[in-house]
């Protein structure tokens, strides 16, 4: 049995044109794609009438944290996994800073297991750059490359050794596998919760400088030249580091770069104050840096979206600015906060939207996914643009609701999700 999703505004990433058309999943794929006035015969398959409803390959997301091995209170992957499915993504690849962290191949097969077991979302899983993250020594490439690493990042710290980030560079090359890095040098941020700006003066905060991001970039897209590997710059924040990206990239380094919706959208002056909802890592910046990721993102010095997905528990975001975890959640609310903030306003096509959260990390990353055409993966997601609704943390499917977009009233909801040609979620089963 097949299953017809009719009347669907499909989205075709290649001529980038959205047309009234009917989709027909068959065997967990893309069988066929049909005009809207070819009326299918559906008897005996399942049909979902999407009635003029967005429809579109399942969103990715290259960037998330899923806490599970040993911060289950947080999250875990099968709540996380929900949480993307809920959101509209199909596919997303989790950070490797856990408890154990994800520096052994076992590790890496437990959550692989644990996705499997939940059976929503593709995770795909990054290993550890060096061992328990602790930048002394690198942790065996070829044996989690093997387990099914994705690339090697050591997120939530930045290397802070020259040496060993070309050393791991030259592996990974070798191995044909990124480098993703966070960008932070520790000797300027110690004891920092917000960047260097308008509110750490205002409250006597001591600040982040754009700087302590930077001058990783600057160091390792040099090191990326000398080594041919492919590096990719996490959840980019500052103006310097997008400057430092795009030379790269017009003398041919293989760099590819990332930026979250919140540091498009938000600046450290829409800080409302002492709240940690809004304590984060990279912090919002100013909002010069906000302008430089949305004219970056637009000319493709940044090539993609992601949410850096972090949930923490409510006693932890308690703690304040200061002693709180930095760290939003971002799976339910990335698309809706996007599509309204810039394609409802006019500043960017659909089809743009759609591109930066799913071809173009898909290209980034090699990945069989992205782009609804027959032969692909039955990987869909249908988005309802027109219906508002207002962020409310507390119906997230993420155990985290640490999030600063309470309340903001939103369009574009996705309502229904399907991997792999199976129904994994829809609205109403909330």
């Amino acid at each position: 049995m097949g299953h017809w999703i009719l009347n669907g505004n499909v989205y075709d990433p290649e001529s980038k044109q959205i047309t009234k058309q009917h989709v027909f999943i068959d065997n967990g794929k893309v069988s066929r794609i049909v005009a809207e006035s070819d009326l299918p015969d559906t008897a005996g398959h399942e049909v979902t009438e999407a009635a003029g409803k967005l429809v579109t390959a399942g969103l990715i997301d290259m960037h998330v944290h899923l806490r599970e091995p040993g911060f289950e209170h947080k999250e875990t992957i099968a709540t996380g996994a929900r949480s993307a499915v809920k959101g509209g993504f199909t596919t997303i690849a989790c950070m490797p800073n856990t408890r154990p962290v994800i520096d052994k191949p076992e590790t890496l097969e437990f959550v692989y297991s644990q996705a499997k077991a939940a059976g929503l979302a593709k995770v795909l899983s990054y290993g550890c750059i060096t061992k328990n993250e602790l930048g002394r020594e690198l942790t065996d490439f070829s044996a989690l490359k093997q387990a099914g690493a994705i690339g090697f990042t050591d997120d939530g710290v930045g290397v802070q050794n020259a040496q060993m980030m070309k050393d791991a560079m030259r592996l990974a090359a070798s191995l044909g596998l990124p480098i993703v890095a966070h960008c932070e040098d520790d000797t300027l941020v110690e004891g920092a919760s917000v960047t260097d700006g308008a509110f750490a003066r205002k409250h006597g905060l001591k600040g982040i400088p754009n700087e302590s991001e930077a001058i990783h970039v600057g160091r390792d897209v040099l090191l990326a030249e000398a080594t041919g590997v492919h590096y990719h710059v996490c959840h980019v924040s500052t103006e310097q580091s997008v400057r430092l990206i795009r030379q790269a990239k017009q003398v041919g380094v293989k760099v590819t770069a990332e930026v979250c919706p919140h540091h498009l959208l938000l600046s450290d002056e829409d800080i409302p104050g002492m709240d940690a909802n809004w304590k984060m890592n990279p912090p919002l910046r100013s909002p010069r840096d906000v302008k430089a990721m949305i004219e970056a993102l637009e000319d493709g010095t940044i090539d993609m979206i992601v949410t850096d997905h972090a949930p923490h528990s409510e006693e932890e975001k308690a703690k304040g600015m200061d002693l709180a975890p930095f760290g939003i959640v971002g799976l339910e609310t990335a698309f809706p906060l996007l599509y309204t903030k810039f394609v409802k306003s006019g500043r960017w096509t659909l089809g743009f939207l759609l591109d930066r959260m799913t071809v173009k990390p898909a290209d980034a990353f090699g990945l069989h996914a992205g782009r609804l055409k027959p032969g692909a993966a039955a990987d869909v997601t249908i988005i309802d643009l027109d219906v508002e609704r207002e962020v409310n943390p507390e119906l997230f499917a993420s155990k985290g609701r640490n999030t600063p977009f309470t309340g903001w009233k939103l369009n574009g909801w996705p309502v229904w999700t399907m991997v792999d040609g199976k129904v994994v979620w829809r609205e109403s089963n909330e």
